[in-house]
């Protein structure tokens, strides 16, 4: 597997929205949790790459492209992942973060952001979808062809 394969898709959302072309990467463990990479292009152009394509407990999601907010050291000022007892610049112990109330966001929702999202509930049903019709097709093609080259006579050079 491994194959970054292109599909080119002129679907319309909403007023004029258009996933112009989605890449499918199929990620080689097809063991774990991670079964993609996507690459949108909306529009013929706008990119947004690592999309990932999850194995969830209610079936496949999409994630989007996120990153680890960061903290600055107390003492050095040096930005470090939440989540981290001591500094790697200086090695002084971190502040630990006030304490979450019900109204502020989860531990989870805190260990990664996302860099761009859909804003609405049916545009991101709509990327789904899409992004998930391609991965579905690109695993098809994949399984097939690893098929076909096992199937294939060996042949001997003359």
């Amino acid at each position: 597997m491994g194959c970054s394969v292109s599909e080119t898709h002129h679907l319309v959302w909403g007023r004029g929205m258009e996933i112009t072309e989605v890449r499918v990467a199929l990620h080689e463990s097809q063991q774990k949790r991670l079964k993609a990479y996507a690459t949108l292009t909306f529009d013929r152009c706008f990119v947004v790459r690592n999309i990932k394509i999850i194995e969830g407990k209610n079936g496949l999601f999409v994630a989007m492209p996120s990153r680890k907010p960061k903290v600055p050291c107390g003492t050095c000022a040096f930005k470090m992942d939440i989540g981290g007892r001591y500094c790697t610049q200086c090695g002084d112990a971190l502040q630990r973060p006030m304490e979450r109330t019900a109204e502020s966001e989860s531990p989870e929702a805190q260990a990664h952001r996302d860099i761009a999202h859909p804003i609405t509930v049916e545009f991101r049903q709509y990327l789904q979808r899409t992004v998930l019709d391609v991965y579905e097709a690109e695993r098809i093609k994949g399984a097939q062809l690893s098929g076909w080259e096992a199937s294939a006579p060996h042949e001997e050079p003359t």
